[in-house]
């Protein structure tokens, strides 16, 4: 990384501060070098992709490597790979280094407001307070607090339980049944890799499966087309489009993709289709089936995100920000990036994060039309 990463940042005043360092907000940065434009970005964790290393272990991609480049670097090797996680994370660093991009981590914002006495932004951090001309919030789609319900707490202290993201790999949990809540990707993937060795109830809503599993040959005809009307005909101005933003963004649970239903059932897993609704002499209590005993549960139930460090009135009733792909209207210079629909259904999608965050920086462009100073 550059030499910001050992400087402090109090008093430093940037034309551009991007918050998050994944790849929305890497490719923001690069689209923001290619303009000659003041930028850095800043993340809390310790490498870039750490995002991606933190989760369990054999994830992979959900596309194909042929569609997981981003602006300005090829992902390269075999087209139709699906990266795994550690994969993808590297490749994401590597991005960062041979693009030159001006990323400082290990620093966490704490605090964006509006600066007194002017047009911009405030930022403070926990390496000092800057100042910026406008502010792209590239923290992800759905956040990084994990949600449970609130009756978690009340089952048998003998039962394990493990949210999404502190699952690595079934050797964390103890033998016998586990019961996974959720059922969309996280859910069906840790399910059906927990059932090979134990007893496995999943219980979640049908949310509908992909037309070819990843293993069929149609799959290379199919899926360059489901990806093409994700990004060009499932988007926030069309009917289809409009439809599903608002229950992606507030539901989550996308079709099933890798793991299939057939996938699931010969591998024995009991899909009650149905929530988990409470506890009852310790054991959780899964729609008509009542209470379950279960050694483990996991909790594929998601995340929640958390805006409460940004202090400006821009967010709705649910907490997602007022924006229109990506763009605040009503806080001039405040700008997002990497959400789910930011632009259409492919936003999800690498490619997408890539192409999104070149219209955001179009918009800083227009905003700050004659070129800025370029850091030394």
């Amino acid at each position: 990384m550059d030499a910001t990463q050992h400087t402090e940042l109090d008093g430093r005043h940037l034309e551009t501060l991007v918050i998050g360092a994944g790849q929305a907000g890497l490719a923001t940065a690069y689209h923001l070098k290619q303009a000659g434009r003041d930028a850095l970005v800043v993340d809390a964790a310790r490498r870039v992709g750490d995002g991606w290393r933190q989760q369990w272990d054999s994830l992979r991609l959900y596309s194909p490597a042929r569609f997981d480049s981003l602006p300005g670097l090829e992902y390269g090797g075999p087209p139709w790979h699906f990266p795994s996680k550690d994969e993808f994370a590297d490749y994401l660093e590597r991005y960062a280094e041979e693009l030159a991009l001006p990323v400082r981590l290990g620093t966490r914002v704490l605090r964006l407001r509006r600066q007194d006495g002017g047009d911009g932004y405030e930022v403070t951090t926990d390496a000092g307070t800057l100042t910026a001309d406008n502010v792209v919030v590239a923290t992800g789609t759905f956040g990084r607090t994990p949600w449970v319900p609130d009756f978690a707490d009340q089952l048998d202290p003998g039962i394990v339980q493990l949210h999404s993201s502190q699952y690595r790999n079934p050797d964390q949990l103890p033998d016998g049944p586990v019961l996974v809540v959720g059922s969309s990707h996280s859910g069906c993937d840790i399910a059906y890799e927990l059932a090979a060795t134990r007893p496995t109830m999943m219980a979640g809503r049908d949310t509908g499966e992909i037309p070819v599993p990843f293993t069929s040959p149609l799959a290379k005809v199919v899926l360059p087309v489901m990806l093409f009307a994700m990004v060009n005909i499932a988007t926030r101005t069309s009917p289809i489009g409009r439809k599903k933003v608002q229950q992606v963004r507030l539901h989550g649970g996308g079709p099933r993709l890798r793991v299939q239903k057939a996938d699931l059932a010969e591998r024995g897993v009991d899909w009650v289709l149905d929530h988990v609704t409470g506890v009852e002499a310790g054991l959780p209590v899964v729609g008509d089936r009542g209470p379950v005993p279960v050694a483990s549960v996991v909790w594929c139930t998601g995340f929640r995100q958390d805006f409460r460090w940004i202090e400006l009135d821009v967010f709705d009733e649910h907490g997602w920000p007022r924006e229109f792909k990506g763009t605040v209207e009503e806080a001039p210079g405040l700008f997002f990036t990497g959400l789910a629909f930011q632009s259409a259904a492919g936003s999800m999608l690498v490619h997408g994060a890539g192409r999104d965050a070149g219209r955001v920086v179009q918009q800083i462009l227009r905003r700050s039309p004659a070129t800025a100073h370029v850091p030394a």
